[in-house]
């Protein structure tokens, strides 16, 4: 017969459950691999960002982090204000009130992101990597969702989930953004964001409701317009954009050049001024003097030249491929379209047909 103590005792093998708890609190975080938004939660972020088009607009995500999936379960729009302390401080109080509200309606007020509006994809700026930076010092992983409501136009939803990638964000809290830093990290440009796969989900419910809703005619608006062949507002917005990216990317370039001719310059007079006091020691040594120090701090020639930040560059270029790849795909989608429609007007003569 056992004793009370051993009947009391966890069997052979099996961990108890404060011991289970402590070795899930060591483990790493599992990596984000995919965000799942609910459907009402696409709609409302849809919805906002057209009324307001080509305003740009933001809001905030709620849901919940559960394991590599970041649920998107709700949101809520930001009011569009002056850039001011107390607009700040109006904002800050709006999303504390309608979290409360939320949370007292037994709706998820979890802050996992936020949501924000683009036009033709130029969103990636100076301004979204600080909201990024500010939000990591309070949640662990957020996403940051943008809507294109102008490509969304041409028949594609555009809809982006995005974050940080944990080597960039290392070397913006240290201010590591130099060349010497870069390359040692071997981070380029097309390191700094990373797209997270994002998964739209529905209840049973809503999916048997919208099956309900979907029309009979397998044929929609949305398919004839799809064979529009008028490509000039879109590629001619897009160019104009890749136009000015490359005059910004140019001013980039001649900044560093800048930076260039200035520490050479600088090296040349370092060197003549080491080969001056070189020659001022050798006649103080033969006249039996000390000699002096072969470098002065004091000299302004001594002191470093701050290197220019690289951020803006590796932007630039991240927003010129960018371009290049929309006017890239609509121009193919378009040159499909063209070559299927030369073939329907050659179909008539090709059977015979007046």
């Amino acid at each position: 017969m056992a004793s009370p103590a051993a009947a009391g005792a966890p069997a052979a093998g099996v961990r108890s459950f404060l011991q289970a708890v402590s070795t899930v609190t060591e483990e790493a975080p599992s990596p984000l691999r995919v965000v799942q938004m609910e459907g009402l939660a696409v709609l409302k972020i849809i919805k906002h960002c057209e009324e307001f088009a080509p305003a740009l607009v933001t809001g905030q995500l709620l849901g919940l982090d559960v394991g590599s999936v970041l649920e998107v379960t709700n949101c809520f729009p930001f009011p569009m204000r002056e850039d001011d302390e107390e607009a700040d401080a109006d904002g800050a109080n709006y999303q504390l009130e309608m979290m409360r509200c939320l949370r007292e309606v037994n709706v998820d007020n979890n802050t996992v992101g936020w949501y924000q509006s683009c036009l033709l994809g130029s969103f990636q700026t100076v301004e979204l990597i600080e909201t990024f930076m500010n939000y990591q010092e309070n949640i662990r992983r957020c996403v940051c969702i943008v809507y294109d409501p102008s490509r969304s136009n041409q028949g594609v939803l555009a809809l982006k989930a995005l974050k940080l990638t944990d080597s960039f964000m290392d070397l913006y809290r240290n201010n590591g953004l130099t060349g010497e830093k870069l390359r040692e990290k071997k981070l380029s440009w097309v390191d700094i964001f990373e797209e997270i796969p994002i998964k739209v989900s529905n209840s049973a419910l809503v999916s048997a409701f919208m099956t309900e809703l979907e029309p009979e005619s397998p044929v929609s608006q949305c398919d004839f317009d799809r064979l529009k062949l008028s490509t000039a507002p879109f590629m001619e917005r897009n160019l104009e954009f890749l136009i000015g990216c490359m005059d910004d990317l140019s001013s980039e370039q001649n900044k560093f050049q800048y930076y260039y001719r200035n520490v050479s310059r600088q090296q040349s007079q370092q060197q003549a001024w080491l080969q001056k006091r070189r020659q001022e020691n050798m006649a103080r040594k033969a006249a039996g003097e000390e000699p002096l120090p072969e470098e002065d701090p004091s000299n302004p020639i001594f002191k470093p030249i701050p290197e220019p930040s690289r951020l803006e560059g590796y932007l630039v270029t991240n927003q010129i491929s960018s371009y290049c790849n929309h006017i890239n795909g609509y121009g193919f989608c378009t040159s499909v379209a063209i070559s299927w429609c030369s073939m329907v007007h050659k179909m008539p003569f090709f059977y015979g047909i007046a």
